[in-house]
């Protein structure tokens, strides 16, 4: 490994994980593992999930949930602007196309 690496020690459900990632993502792994674990506690402390497997596997379907609904809302809301941004766009336009410009 380079420099361009860094080696992370992660905690999750109180086992020790050793991973690697690029530096300057190693924030952004460490706070992926905090919510990873955040999920999987609360899944195990439900009690209705047994095993690490079965726990880490709902962890898993439930954040990829999460991400498609709100990738969905995400694309619901650029469909419901796109028409607005391009009226203002076209009002913007039409006002500095009366104006003359000087730099």
């Amino acid at each position: 490994m380079t420099d361009m690496y860094a080696h992370v020690s992660v905690r999750i459900l109180e086992k020790e994980y050793q991973v690697a990632c690029p530096a300057n993502e190693r924030t952004d792994l460490l706070d992926s593992a905090e919510l990873l674990n955040a999920k999987m506690r609360e899944i195990r402390d439900s009690g209705k999930v047994v095993g690490l497997d079965r726990i880490a596997v709902m962890a898993a379907l439930n954040m990829a949930n999460e991400m498609l609904r709100t990738k969905a809302k995400d694309e619901a809301l650029g469909t419901s602007l796109a028409p607005r941004l391009k009226v203002l766009n076209e009002r913007v336009e039409s006002i500095l196309g009366n104006q003359q410009l000087e730099l």
